[in-house]
């Protein structure tokens, strides 16, 4: 299922990538809409050690400003090269943190938005996460 696509959260992750990526340290920006309408932005953070992707340093920034629900995430790399799709690392935990969010992938006119749940079908699920607190 497709959902329409959020060109404002593109284009906040896009100038993110513009004006914040810098060397070979953040190389790619993530912007996320909250469920009341605010946008976050994050870039990533290499290492060699394994240094976190732009969507989970979101994820970090957006418990930071008090978000802890996103509707829609996007990926956006330096140098123009527009929106890139989540890694497996960061698909696995986007879909256990926010198992209803929407991930906008693709190229050119051809972006679209799909639930997390498509990009990774027959997924592992975080057990210990899901479940309700008493």
């Amino acid at each position: 299922m497709t959902h329409s696509v959020d060109h404002e959260l593109v284009q906040a992750a896009a100038e993110v990538a513009r004006t914040r990526c810098r060397g070979d340290n953040h190389t790619v920006a993530a912007a996320g809409r909250a469920g009341d309408g605010r946008i976050v932005t994050a870039v990533n953070a290499y290492h060699f050690t394994g240094g976190p992707c732009a969507e989970l340093v979101l994820i970090g920034a957006a418990a930071a400003q008090g978000v802890y629900e996103l509707d829609t995430i996007v990926a956006v790399g330096d140098r123009d090269r527009g929106v890139i799709p989540p890694c497996g690392r960061c698909r696995q935990a986007l879909l256990d943190y926010f198992p209803r969010i929407g991930v906008i992938v693709g190229e050119g006119d051809r972006i679209r938005t799909v639930p997390v749940t498509a990009l990774l079908p027959e997924s592992y699920v975080w057990a210990d996460h899901q479940l309700d607190p008493e």
